[in-house]
């Protein structure tokens, strides 16, 4: 009962109520602009919260990074400009949902090496020192791209948005309820790995999405709901897993989880398996604060659908700038440099011919997200090695967790290959001829 008893600590305490309300309210709207992303926005909380009590400080931490994860994806669906990498794929179906007026259903190694600081692929150009900021990319190839296509449509009328009921029926739910279990799972395994994050979990929940479902009612990409429905159940369930190895093993999951190990360092805790043993009050304060905060967000994410589709029945001739001009500003937030606004018009052009002659733009995306994260880890595992390369294969087949993972990658390279299908398909031909 001591657990129950703590986890309802936020609702019996109206100062703690009052302070997630309204952070999950203020991370719906910081994480809907392009390059305000929910850490900074924590990380800023931090030199506000240090001289306060450690569960209001918890609280408002806790309902920003909530709402942070709601709020990027408004902008994904209405604009087709993500507020954050993990609402990218969430824009690929959530936004011809909305041009179709159904808004209310729904690169590493440029730079300086981090571990050495030796310039690769500069060509002593000082521009490139800085590498190239993956959010750039991001709002350019989607941003600016969509501005662009815009432009050839600049004398239609706006399309109206239905906004019928805003609560999916009954049916739906049910239709949908295994998938979003499935992604809800995804998420959590994701959000729990250090280093990966909601933006990852969201995009294997997509491409699950996809090779589950038999027969879509619209095609991916053109407005699937299941492909709004997988990528947005593992983006949220990734903050809860998130929180497993923080308060399991003193480990962030995220960039989020890492402040948050930071503040209670300052309140004089110890995350880890000791936290769960000497406060077990904050331990479960913190699942407490992550239900009412998931409360809050489906309180302000249903009311204000309303206001926020207002945005795409504008004129074209006031949301082109619009889009522009939130790109410009997005990119440029980002680390406060011009070079970063140059990308993204780069990568904006690059998108804009990507588009018209219909090459996908998700593989563009997820391949500049996850190139810093296989550089990384692969210098890491190298150095760990002592650059032997015999012995960092050796150690592929004598981890079994290694080994299960590295079968898992060669298993999904092998059933994408003809041989793969044309083997199932004649497996599958004999199976109904013996029977």
């Amino acid at each position: 009962m001591t657990g129950l008893a703590d986890i309802l600590t936020v609702l019996v305490r109206p100062e703690l109520l009052g302070l997630v309300a309204p952070g999950t309210l203020a991370g719906i709207h910081v994480g809907a602009i392009p390059g305000l992303s929910v850490t900074m926005a924590v990380s800023i909380l931090i030199s506000f919260t240090f001289s306060w009590e450690v569960y209001p400080a918890i609280a408002l931490m806790i309902g920003i990074y909530m709402g942070g994860v709601c709020g990027g994806s408004r902008t994904a669906m209405l604009l087709n400009i993500p507020g954050a990498p993990s609402a990218i794929a969430t824009a690929l179906d959530g936004y011809p949902m909305a041009r179709r007026g159904e808004a209310g259903t729904p690169i590493g190694a440029v730079g300086r090496d981090p571990l050495t600081f030796a310039e690769r692929f500069t060509f002593d150009v000082q521009l490139l020192e800085g590498g190239i900021s993956f959010i750039a990319v991001m709002i350019g190839m989607f941003g600016i791209s969509e501005a662009l296509i815009q432009l050839h449509h600049v004398d239609k009328a706006a399309l109206r948005q239905r906004i019928g009921r805003i609560v999916p029926a009954l049916s739906a739910l049910r239709r949908h309820l295994p998938l979003t279990m499935q992604s809800s799972a995804i998420g959590v395994v994701i959000g729990a790995l250090p280093g990966t994050g909601g933006d990852i979990a969201a995009l294997m929940a997509c491409d699950h999405a996809r090779r589950v479902t038999r027969n879509p009612e619209v095609p991916f990409a053109e407005g699937a709901m299941e492909g709004l429905v997988a990528p947005e159940a593992a983006n949220n369930a990734a903050v809860g897993g998130a929180f497993i190895p923080m308060m399991t093993l003193g480990i962030p999951g995220d960039a989020v989880t890492a402040i948050m190990i930071g503040a209670l360092f300052i309140h004089g805790l110890n995350p880890g398996p000791m936290l769960m043993i000497d406060k077990p009050d904050m331990f479960w304060f913190i699942v407490g604060c992550l239900l009412v905060a998931n409360v809050f967000m489906l309180i302000f994410g249903l009311t204000g659908i309303r206001i926020f589709t207002k945005i795409v029945e504008m004129p074209r001739s006031v949301l082109v700038p619009l889009i522009l001009l939130l790109s410009i500003v997005g990119a440029f937030a980002v680390n406060n440099a011009i070079a970063d606004v140059y990308w993204m018009l780069g990568f904006g052009v690059l998108g804009y011919f990507m588009r018209h002659y219909g090459y996908p733009l998700g593989p563009v995306i997820l391949g500049v997200i996850l190139s810093r994260l296989l550089d990384d880890n692969w210098r890491r595992a190298i150095i760990s090695e002592r650059e032997d390369l015999g012995r960092f294969f050796e150690g592929i087949f004598t981890s079994p967790l290694s080994l299960v993972l590295f079968l898992s990658v060669i298993l999904i390279f092998v059933s994408q290959t003809p041989l793969w299908r044309w083997a199932k398909a004649r497996l599958s031909r004999e199976g109904r001829s013996e029977s």
